[in-house]
């Protein structure tokens, strides 16, 4: 499942952060679902693409502009 937020903090030395998604839920992520993205940085406000799993964890974080991967 894919969903779009802003992102809301990024932490460059561990590659983790959270998302806020536009009906004001705070959503984290993993270190490994920013590296699924091919991103370099993150900045606050950023606008981002989450994909989920069935579980609702975080798999992949992507710029809105990219194309989805796989």
């Amino acid at each position: 499942m894919s969903v779009q937020g802003t992102v809301r903090q990024f932490a460059r030395e561990s590659r983790d952060g959270s998302v806020l998604l536009d009906d004001g839920s705070d959503v984290p992520f993993s270190a490994a679902a920013f590296d699924a993205g091919g991103l370099l940085l993150l900045r606050p406000g950023q606008r981002v693409r989450l994909e989920r799993d069935a579980a609702g964890e975080v798999t992949l974080v992507t710029i809105v502009t990219f194309p989805g991967v796989g």
